[in-house]
């Protein structure tokens, strides 16, 4: 247990509420899904929740069911009301971090840009900060603050409506045929898939950058750390993995990355794959300069990756751990598969073949 994250939670809960009840079809906020998301994370030893909670009568009995504290705001006019939750969701918070040396992590569940300052202080006081809020009502200055982000319709358990079904308009159908049945299309079914392509050039250029800053090796916590804070909405699941463990090995598979055995069980060591695919890709870039090169001529950079992916359509530097093509061309010419020099007078980098 003293390993275990200390959380406090509290919850902006008009804010919660009315964002559940706006966007999810007029569905009741369900308070379960946020305290199953946060026992994965740690123990909670604080749960509060701020309202004027004659509005909110049947919440009233599901909070205290899940033992969460009800702290009462009354009821002001409009925006005073509001203004009067923040202030003292605000002040609670921070009178914990210093009161209560031994929580960790601090759980604000709201969507409103005004507590931006509050997650700013409590980092500044070595707090980790989680934020909770639904996805629609949520200010897009929020995420980026915190730590972590939790959208609430994301999480296990949530049950979200589904899109309203859009019909198509069917064809005219002609004497001799029968009419077609409509068919019915979802918002859904329209929206592609997250792409994992996409992100596996994320988590490549962040292996590689940590590998770069640092002489350790890079283990999958700490990659998970380092995602979540380039991005602090990132998750697995959005993906269709069930765990990180799950999508790095994924990504193994598919040689993207490689996995060996971690300082801790369950925690592996993440590395890119060995040299022989980035000399695979020295050897095809330098095959390209020298088709295009015309008796010990230059090719000029621009243009040139194209025609990279002409010859072999698969090809991404980035892949290979290089942020761009400039620097994975310096690579190469560091490696000796070609010559790269900046020619002022083309306002290019030229490329020639290197000479055995």
């Amino acid at each position: 247990m003293d390993h275990e994250d200390r959380i406090a939670l509290f919850l902006d809960y008009e804010n919660l509420a009315l964002g559940v009840r706006d966007h999810h079809g007029g569905r009741p906020f369900d308070f379960r899904p946020i305290a199953d998301a946060l026992a994965e994370r740690g123990r909670v030893v604080v749960r509060r929740a701020y309202a004027d909670w004659s509005y909110f009568d049947e919440d009233r009995r599901m909070l205290t069911r899940s033992h969460v504290e009800l702290i009462e705001i009354p009821q002001r006019m409009g925006a005073s009301r509001k203004n009067a939750a923040d202030i003292k969701m605000a002040v609670d918070a921070v009178e914990l971090a210093f009161e209560r040396g031994y929580i960790s992590t601090f759980v604000i569940c709201t969507g409103d840009s005004d507590f931006t300052p509050l997650v700013h202080k409590l980092r500044e006081l070595n707090k980790r900060v989680i934020g909770v809020g639904v996805e629609k009502s949520t200010s897009a200055l929020l995420p980026p603050a915190c730590d972590e982000f939790l959208y609430y319709d994301r999480l296990e358990g949530v049950d979200v409506p589904p899109p309203a079904a859009r019909r198509s308009r069917p064809a005219r159908p002609s004497p001799a045929e029968p009419a077609p049945e409509p068919v019915v299309e979802t918002a859904a079914e329209e929206e592609s898939a997250r792409d994992v392509d996409t992100l596996a050039v994320q988590l490549v250029q962040t292996v590689a950058g940590m590998q770069g800053s640092s002489s350790g090796d890079v283990t999958a916590s700490a990659l998970k750390r380092a995602l979540l804070r380039k991005d602090p909405t990132f998750s697995e699941s959005d993906y269709g993995f069930r765990t990180f463990g799950e999508l790095l090995r994924h990504l193994a598979a598919h040689n993207v990355v490689e996995l060996a055995a971690g300082p801790a069980k369950g925690d592996p060591e993440v590395s890119l794959p060995e040299q022989g695919d980035r000399e695979v890709a020295f050897g095809l870039l330098r095959s390209v300069v020298v088709d295009l090169a015309a008796d010990g001529g230059a090719v000029a950079l621009s243009g040139l990756k194209d025609q990279l992916r002409r010859a072999r359509p698969d090809f991404s530097e980035k892949k290979l751990g290089y942020r761009s093509f400039l620097q994975f061309c310096k690579a190469a010419a560091t490696g000796g598969a070609v010559e790269l020099r900046w020619s002022p007078d083309d306002g290019d980098y030229l490329l020639t073949p290197q000479t055995p």
